[in-house]
């Protein structure tokens, strides 16, 4: 099914910096709980099953690439706030997203 882009541009896009990552043993999957700075948006915190293929070290102040206008969604005993984005590959490893130079923290994706 296609999306207009008027839906499209609904989907709020942004790039912010990882500032926590804490283990997740609570989670279905391998994750993480991490801590994200959004710049003016604020800070948010987010659910990301990475574990198997990021350290906590590899997290720690790398930009990512999330979606800041979902719902909150309940994840065991956390309440994520945004969707951070990756690539699911054919062996289901995540690769997640970041702009390839440093930019403003909230910086929209467009």
């Amino acid at each position: 099914m296609a999306l207009t882009w008027d839906e499209f541009r609904r989907v709020d896009i942004r790039v912010g910096r990882v500032v926590a990552v804490d283990d997740f043993p609570e989670a279905r999957n391998p994750s993480y709980r991490m801590t994200i700075d959004f710049g003016p948006l604020g800070i948010k915190k987010s659910s990301a099953a990475v574990q198997p293929w990021y350290t906590k070290e590899d997290l720690l102040g790398r930009l990512v690439v999330a979606v800041v206008n979902f719902p909150p969604k309940q994840i065991a005993n956390f309440r994520s706030e945004v969707l951070v984005l990756g690539s699911v590959q054919s062996d289901g490893r995540v690769i997640l997203l970041r702009p390839d130079e440093e930019g403003e923290r909230g910086a929209r994706i467009a």
